[in-house]
């Protein structure tokens, strides 16, 4: 597994336990269709959540919020409707959430949770 691919799978992890510990329900991880892929569909209360796990291992490159655009908030939103279409799953709403892993080479880890970028 290449070091990018073992990162992100570290993050996703780390992401979805820290959900879990916030109190929120996994449905599922790496959703994907032809128009992209969810990381996790979770479900805190009746708001669905869907959220996008960005990890780096320094912010030599910007921070992990920064690759999150309007363009990529919008797909979110798009695919998060396509998940619940096919799935059947009417909520009383839904939101895009950013979890952040900062996993530097020395030192802890740093998780940061944004709620509701949409």
């Amino acid at each position: 597994m290449r070091h990018k691919d073992a990162l992100g799978r570290f993050g996703e992890d780390v992401a979805a336990r820290h959900l879990e510990h916030e109190g929120l329900v996994v449905l599922e991880r790496n959703w994907r269709c032809d128009a992209g892929e969810l990381d996790i569909v979770a479900r805190e209360g009746d708001v669905l959540v869907v959220c996008e796990v960005k990890t780096r291992s320094s912010l030599a490159y910007g921070s992990p919020f920064e690759a999150v655009t309007e363009r990529k908030l919008h797909r979110l939103e798009r695919l998060g409707l396509r998940w619940m279409r096919e799935r059947g799953v009417r909520p009383a709403s839904m939101r895009v959430d950013v979890v952040s892993v900062l996993r530097p080479r020395s030192g802890r880890t740093v998780v940061e949770h944004v709620r509701g970028l949409s």
